[in-house]
């Protein structure tokens, strides 16, 4: 495993969850991600991944929301679980994503490259 991997599994064990507004997808356009995180997500087409972007959307969301939930990147755990992130329909958890971890995650989104999902 090498030590980015174990950072993103640190990272997601930190970052709470909360229940979205059901058919909300607000937060699902273009986003970048680590290459690490990108490999573990299915390969789309360049014709769906230009789609996506021409609809500010994400080529990984489908007719009943996220098609990659579960491996779904750090940018998109975060939403709604920081002040800086917020869900534009007030959703949140219980207990906001700690200020220490939110500052680890995005050092580790500079120090890393990023690509377009």
């Amino acid at each position: 495993m090498t030590t980015d991997s174990q950072k993103i599994r640190f990272f997601r064990r930190h970052i709470p969850s909360f229940a979205c507004l059901p058919g909300c997808h607000d937060c699902c356009g273009p986003v970048t991600t680590s290459s690490e995180e990108m490999a573990r997500l299915p390969v789309k087409s360049r014709a769906v991944h230009e789609a996506a972007l021409a609809d500010l959307s994400c080529p990984h969301l489908g007719e009943e929301g996220c098609q990659v939930y579960a491996e779904r990147p750090l940018i998109c755990r975060l939403f709604g679980t920081t002040p800086g992130l917020p869900c534009p329909h007030g959703r949140r958890p219980e207990v906001m994503t700690d200020r220490r971890i939110e500052q680890q995650i995005h050092h580790f989104f500079a120090a890393t490259r990023q690509v377009l999902v």
